[in-house]
C-alpha cells in the first residue's frame, strides 16, 4: 500500500487531481466506441479512479466513492445495486477484525504477545532478529501491518540504542545489525498479512470479487491451509538474506535479554482486561478454523466468516467488563480509530468489479484470451510479476480492486480455474519490498534514519524475484493441492 510521509501536494497529485476527470470526460463523451456505451462508461471511471489512486490525488478511500456517484448516473447500474457492494458481507468480515485489532490494541496485548514472542527466541544477534520477526509477522496475522511496524519500532530502537552506546560506539556490524532488524521488521510485516484473510486488505477484496461475482467462496481456515506456510517460508527466506547480506559475526549482545525482560515488566502482570480480550479472540480464531465442522454437527446455524467476526466485534463492545460500574472492552468512540477508508475502499473496488462484469468487460478479456495462443505459465508469470512491482508505486488495495476482475477473465479465457490464478496474483500485492513508499511498514522503519534507499532497493528487488519465483511455483503446484 502506498504511503506518502510527506504533507505536502505534490506536482505529481496536483496534475492527477485534473487528468482524471479531463480524461474521464474525454472516453465518456468522445465518439470512439470501445466496446459498447455502458462499458466504455465503465472504461472511462476505472480510468479516472486508477489516475487518483495512483497519484494519490486524494484519498483512495474517497476515489472510491466515484461509482456510488457515476454508476446510477451514467445508467450503468441503479443506486441500489451498486451501494451494495459497499455493505458487502466481507466488508463486515473485515469490520469485525478490524474491532478485534482494536481491542488487541487498546488493552496492549499486541505488545505483550510480541515481547513475549522475542524472549524466547534468544539474545544472540541473529535471534534477536528472528524474534522480532517472528513477533511482527504474527501480528500481522490479525491487525494491521502499520500497528504490527509501530509496536515493534520503539523496542527495536532501544536495542539499536544500547549498542550505540556501547563502548566501541557504533561498529560495521552495529550497522548490519540494525539494518537487517528494521528492514526484517518491515518485510514480516508485510508476509505476515498473507497468512489469512483479514491479514491485509487484498486477501479480502479477493474474497468479495469470488463472493460477489462468481458465487465461490474461500472460508478462513482454507486460506490459511495455503496462506499460513507462504508467509512462514517467506518469513524464513527474508531472515535468511538479510542475516547474509548485513553479517554481523562477533557482535557481543549482552544486554539485549535485560532490555526486553524490562519491556515486558513495564507492562506488569496480565490484566484481567487482557485476559478478556485474549479469550474473545481465542474463541473468534477457534470458530473461523472450526467453522466447517461445526456447520456439519448443527447445519441448521449455517455460520460463515462474517457472522464470527462480527459475533466477535458484538462480543467486545456487550459484554461487560464490570457491570456493576457499565464498563466494556471497546466503547463505540474506540472506533475513532477504525480504518473506516478500507472499508469504503473495499466498497469502491467491488462496484467497479461488478460493473466490468456486467457490461461485458470481462467477457471480452476472457474470450480475447480464448482465442488467442498464450501460454498458461508465461501469462501467469506476467501477471504475477506485473501485480508485484506495480504494487512499489500505488496502493496493493486498489491495485487488487482493479485487477482481480481482469485476471479472473483471464483465467476464463485460460480455461482454468479462477482460483488458480487469482490467489498467487493477489498474493504478489504484498510483496513489495523494494521502496520506502511502497508500503506503511517500509515507510515507518526507512524514518528511523538506520536505512538508505540504495540498501532496501538492494535486498527489496532480491526478495521480489524470489517472491515471484515462488508465486509461478505456487501457480504451478501448490494451489492445484487446496482448491
Amino acid at each position: 500500500m502506498t504511503f506518502n510521509a510527506m504533507n505536502s501536494y505534490t506536482p505529481s497529485k496536483r496534475v492527477g487531481l485534473l487528468i482524471g476527470p479531463i480524461l474521464f470526460l474525454i472516453l465518456t463523451f468522445s465518439k470512439l466506441e470501445i466496446i459498447n456505451s455502458q462499458a466504455d462508461s465503465v472504461i472511462a471511471i476505472a480510468v479516472w479512479m486508477v489516475i487518483w489512486w495512483i497519484t494519490e490525488a486524494v484519498s483512495i478511500s474517497v476515489t472510491s466513492l466515484l461509482p456510488l456517484l457515476l454508476f446510477p448516473l451514467l445508467k450503468i447500474m441503479p443506486m441500489g445495486d451498486v451501494g451494495a457492494n459497499y455493505g458487502s458481507p466481507i466488508v463486515f468480515l473485515f469490520f469485525g477484525g478490524f474491532v478485534l485489532a482494536l481491542a488487541l490494541e487498546k488493552v496492549n496485548l499486541h505488545k505483550r504477545i510480541a515481547l513475549t514472542i522475542i524472549s524466547k527466541t534468544g539474545t544472540s544477534p541473529n535471534r534477536v532478529i528472528l524474534g522480532f520477526m517472528i513477533a511482527t509477522g504474527f501480528m500481522s496475522m490479525w491487525i494491521s501491518n502499520t500497528a504490527s511496524t509501530v509496536v515493534m519500532l520503539p523496542i527495536a530502537m532501544s536495542v539499536i540504542k544500547m549498542l550505540i552506546d556501547d563502548e566501541d560506539g557504533f561498529t560495521k556490524k552495529d550497522r548490519n545489525f540494525a539494518l537487517s532488524v528494521m528492514l526484517g521488521i518491515a518485510f514480516s510485516a508485510n508476509a505476515g498479512g498473507i497468512a489469512t484473510v483479514i491479514g491485509t486488505p487484498p486477501n479480502s477484496v479477493l474474497i468479495g470479487l469470488l463472493e460477489n461475482e462468481y458465487n465461490t467462496e474461500i472460508s478462513f481456515v482454507n486460506w490459511m491451509m495455503l496462506g499460513l506456510p507462504f508467509s512462514m517460508l517467506l518469513i524464513g527466506i527474508i531472515y535468511v538474506v538479510l542475516i547474509n547480506l548485513f553479517p554481523n559475526k562477533g557482535l557481543l549482545f549482552k544486554a539485549t535479554h535485560g532490555v526486553i525482560k524490562n519491556e515486558l515488566q513495564s507492562l506488569g502482570k496480565v490484566t484481567p482486561r487482557e485476559r478478556q480480550v485474549l479469550i474473545t479472540f481465542a474463541i473468534i480464531v477457534s470458530l473461523w478454523i472450526f467453522r466447517t465442522l461445526i456447520n456439519s454437527i448443527f447445519p441448521q446455524l449455517k455460520l460463515n466468516d462474517t457472522m464470527i467476526s462480527i459475533f466477535g466485534a458484538l462480543a467486545l463492545f456487550t459484554i461487560p467488563f464490570n457491570l456493576k460500574r457499565g464498563e466494556f472492552i471497546l466503547e463505540w468512540k474506540d472506533t475513532s480509530r477504525l480504518a473506516w477508508g478500507i472499508l469504503i475502499l473495499f466498497g469502491g473496488g467491488l462496484a467497479l468489479a461488478q460493473g466490468m462484469s456486467t457490461t461485458g468487460i470481462v467477457d471480452l478479456v476472457a474470450t480475447s484470451i480464448s482465442n488467442s495462443d498464450i501460454s498458461i505459465l508465461l501469462t501467469a508469470s506476467f501477471l504475477i510479476i506485473l501485480m508485484l512491482f506495480m504494487t512499489e508505486l500505488m496502493s496493493n488495495v486498489a491495485l487488487t480492486a482493479v485487477l482481480a476482475p481482469v485476471v479472473a477473465g483471464i483465467a476464463i479465457g485460460l480455461d482454468i480455474p479462477m482460483l488458480h490464478l487469482l490467489i498467487p496474483v493477489t498474493i504478489a500485492s504484498s510483496c513489495a519490498f523494494m521502496l520506502p513508499m511502497a508500503t506503511p511498514p517500509n515507510a515507518i522503519v526507512f524514518a528511523s534514519g538506520y536505512i538508505k534507499v540504495k540498501d532496501m532497493a538492494r535486498v527489496g528487488f532480491f526478495l521480489n524475484v524470489i517472491s515471484v519465483i515462488l508465486l509461478i511455483l505456487m501457480f504451478k503446484y501448490f494451489v492445484p493441492l487446496f482448491f
